[in-house]
């Protein structure tokens, strides 16, 4: 079987499938009383507005539906009810694809490869190695290949139009963050580290007592600055310990009673007394908090020049090209700003002198954010490459901003979305469905 996460290949296998345009071929012989009859290689099982659904289409999607079912070891309803099921699926996704063609929307080779390489690497694979596992499973990679197109034209269209018609206020957010749902979707999360001493099923008051003790002295070295991961993969027998104990951010609902009573009363970078369970002894840090009202984040001001290779600059005359700049700036002959404005290829920053603001964590490529993290404020960086071509930035600042009322506002604006994005697009699937114009020609 192919190893691809299960929604994954379910989603991939129920999109649209490939339109095979088939005719019956009539071909006239020599000789003028001998005429080849026509053969029928496919046949139309719907006619879709200005496209068309043919019986290989329809067979094809059954057949990879059903095999689905079979991994799942899940039971297919009879067939005339699939038969309809799939044909119905098929016509939606046709009208939808018409859509985003009459719109002029397209997924070029090099958006869909970085597709594909995402859904490799969350497989822990490279393209090839997927590519070659799905041949391996008896699956064709052309047509998989083929049904994530579709399926991002679909999304495409479907955030173009639904996403227009959701609107979401100032006061949608107030209500809904004095809603109990609100809370229990925005209420702080706790991102917790652990560690367990074991102890056997029937231990005695003995071994209790020396395992206690045991925990206890850890504590107390980590709490005097002993690395808690290191210790966690050293002496956890807990399922996280080659995690360095790190068991992710929860929230007080999805922990254990024991761990959720300690943890709300707990500040950031907290270690906990050993706490006693049928397991063992359990040492618990609380390693961050988000939610709340109060999340600081470390912003950085920065600024920074880029030079693009292009058809009359070669990557290599672009270096040589910052090298140079960086000099003259280094020297005062020029300064950053002056650079900026009259050599960079980022128009929305060279106006502002390179100029990128005040930026949190997490915002620029991986490349970019290193350099600036590496960067002492008022140093000029050594030029560096990214997916956009040659870089220096000067770090002009940092400063710790709390993000906390923000980050909860955003967290119910995206809840809201998800709900209302939900609800409108069965409203607009049910709406182009009933204005098109379906023939369906199954016997």
């Amino acid at each position: 079987m192919l190893p691809i996460q299960h929604t994954q290949l379910r989603r991939l296998k129920t999109t649209s499938a490939l339109f095979i345009v088939l005719s019956g071929l009539c071909c006239a012989l020599f000789s003028n009383t001998v005429v080849a009859t026509p053969t029928v290689l496919d046949r139309v099982v719907a006619v879709v507005d200005d496209d068309m659904i043919l019986e290989s289409e329809l067979n094809e999607r059954i057949r990879y539906i059903s095999a689905d079912f079979s991994k799942r070891g899940a039971a297919l309803p009879p067939q005339s009810i699939l038969q309809q099921q799939v044909l119905e699926r098929l016509i939606q996704e046709n009208i939808q694809l018409q859509l985003a063609k009459r719109g002029g929307l397209n997924v070029d080779d090099a958006s869909l490869n970085q597709t594909l390489e995402r859904i490799a690497e969350q497989n822990r694979m490279t393209l090839m190695q997927f590519q070659q596992n799905i041949v391996a499973s008896g699956d064709s990679y052309p047509f998989i290949r083929e049904q994530v197109r579709r399926e991002l034209l679909i999304s495409q269209v479907r955030q173009q139009i639904v996403g227009r018609r959701i609107k979401i206020n100032e006061q949608d957010v107030k209500n809904f963050l004095a809603s109990e749902e609100g809370k229990s979707v925005v209420g702080e999360e706790y991102q917790l580290s652990h560690i367990l001493l074991a102890v056997p099923q029937h231990a005695s008051k003995e071994e209790l007592s020396k395992v206690e003790n045991e925990a206890r002295d850890w504590v107390l070295k980590l709490r005097n600055g002993a690395n808690f991961s290191d210790v966690a993969a050293r002496i956890s027998q807990g399922e996280n310990a080659l995690e360095g104990g790190d068991i992710g951010w929860r929230k007080p609902a999805q922990l254990p009673t024991i761990f959720a009573e300690r943890v709300v009363k707990m500040k950031k970078g907290d270690v906990a007394d050993p706490i006693r369970s049928s397991s063992g002894f359990h040492i618990i840090k609380l390693s961050d908090v988000r939610g709340s009202d109060v999340l600081m984040v470390q912003q950085t001001q920065v600024r920074h020049i880029l030079l693009k290779p292009n058809e009359i600059r070669s990557e290599a005359d672009a270096r040589n090209q910052i090298n140079t700049l960086r000099q003259q700036i280094l020297s005062g002959e020029k300064t950053f700003a002056d650079v900026a404005r009259t050599y960079s290829d980022d128009p929305s920053s060279a106006n502002n002198g390179g100029e990128l603001n005040w930026t949190d964590p997490g915002v620029f490529v991986p490349e970019f954010e290193k350099t600036m993290n590496s960067t002492d404020v008022g140093k000029i960086s050594q030029p560096f490459l990214t997916q956009y071509g040659w870089h220096i930035l000067e770090v002009l600042g940092r400063r710790n901003e709390n993000q906390g009322p923000a980050f909860r506002e955003n967290q119910a604006r995206l809840a809201l979305q998800k709900r209302r994005y939900d609800e409108e697009l069965e409203r607009w699937l049910r709406e182009i469905r009933q204005e098109a114009y379906v023939d369906i020609k199954l016997d």
